[in-house]
């Protein structure tokens, strides 16, 4: 049956695809990838705090995938909103603050069960905070942002998505002759194909990708900013996801997904080891500078917590009240942290951190 983008497309084949899938220039780029991967979790692994990046770089994560939708935030908004500094007023921020509590929700529910049905289904409630289930009325359409045309209607009827939605689970479970990054890459399009919801598909596909990867040990953490290269093409992303519908052009998707992955891993990567550089050089410089007041437990928790307030430093032990508000105020002076105020809080800034995690975005 020809393809019509205007009628559901209930015929969408089930996996694994019978096409040929990991070619000669597909498994080349599953070196690539796969190595930027290894990298990437040696150095989490290796990481003294790993805190550091669990607080971190889901925050740009849940950013560029919500822009992805456009939905549009700043970074300073959302870690301010993040932080609990202040209550997001904004609809976009909102969504990515949602974003980022639906992918820590995501891994720790890897804990209990793999992934499948359920685990998007509560992936994509906390995303838009309120009660969804699978699609069980038509007139869910795909149209192209610019002219409004219909370029895709997703299959239809409660029963034949839960059936898609089996098969998709057997694939991203079975199938294990297939490396596991082509298998992730083909499990993304069938998810966004079968388009389960009426809302909130593509950012739950989105962590679906980064729990995958935990899921197949390939990540410790689900810390790889894919959203960033996703972002950066996104006409190409949705062209070649619209291709495999139209021509079966697997290749062509498999290979640009597999580049996704190599080229967010090695910015991943390069980010990690400039964490990791500033946390020694401020250390070292605190610790010159005022050595009375230095622990390494004290400078890390500065990366944990980039917006720092004095009941941070005597929750975690470091102080007690009088003396943690000293402590902050002498790094203000040495220019290590800016202050400012929120309510009647005083709130201590790692400047220096944040302006490295936005550099690049």
């Amino acid at each position: 049956m020809k393809f019509d983008p205007k009628n559901p497309f209930n015929q969408l084949p089930l996996l694994p695809p019978d096409s040929e899938v990991e070619t000669k220039a597909v498994l080349k780029a599953c070196i690539a990838a796969r190595t930027s991967l290894a990298e990437l979790k040696e150095l989490c692994d290796f990481l003294p705090n790993p805190t550091v990046l669990i607080n971190s770089i889901p925050l740009l994560e849940a950013k560029a995938s919500s822009e992805i939708e456009n939905i549009v935030t700043t970074t300073d908004r959302l870690f301010r909103s993040a932080y609990e500094l202040t209550e997001p007023t904004d609809a976009a921020t909102k969504e990515a603050i949602m974003y980022r509590k639906a992918l820590y929700q995501g891994f720790l529910s890897l804990q209990q069960r793999p992934l499948n049905t359920t685990t998007a289904i509560d992936i994509c409630q906390i995303i838009l905070g309120i009660e969804i289930d699978i699609r069980k009325i038509p007139g869910t359409v795909l149209k192209n942002d610019t002219t409004k045309e219909i370029i895709y209607t997703p299959p239809v009827g409660e029963k034949l998505l839960r059936e898609k939605l089996s098969n998709w689970e057997q694939f991203l479970h079975g199938w294990r002759e297939i490396d596991p990054l082509v298998r992730l890459a083909i499990q993304h399009y069938q998810f966004e194909a079968i388009h389960p919801f009426a809302d909130g598909n593509g950012r739950t596909g989105r962590i679906l990708n980064l729990l995958f990867l935990v899921q197949e040990q390939l990540l410790p953490l689900p810390i790889l900013y894919l959203s960033r290269s996703i972002l950066a093409t996104r006409t190409e992303y949705y062209q070649l996801l619209l291709k495999v519908t139209r021509e079966g052009a697997w290749e062509e998707w498999i290979l640009y997904f597999l580049e996704a992955v190599h080229q967010t891993a090695l910015w991943t990567s390069s980010k990690i080891r400039a964490i990791r550089e500033l946390i020694d050089k401020v250390s070292e410089d605190i610790s010159e500078k005022l050595p009375s007041i230095y622990s390494r437990e004290f400078v890390e928790l500065l990366f944990v917590l980039p917006y720092c307030r004095i009941s941070d430093l005597v929750k975690t032990g470091i102080a007690q009240r009088q003396t943690a508000s000293v402590y902050l105020h002498q790094l203000v002076t040495k220019g290590f942290l800016k202050e400012i105020k929120a309510g009647r809080e005083k709130i201590f800034i790692n400047h220096q951190f944040l302006n490295l995690l936005k550099e690049g975005d």
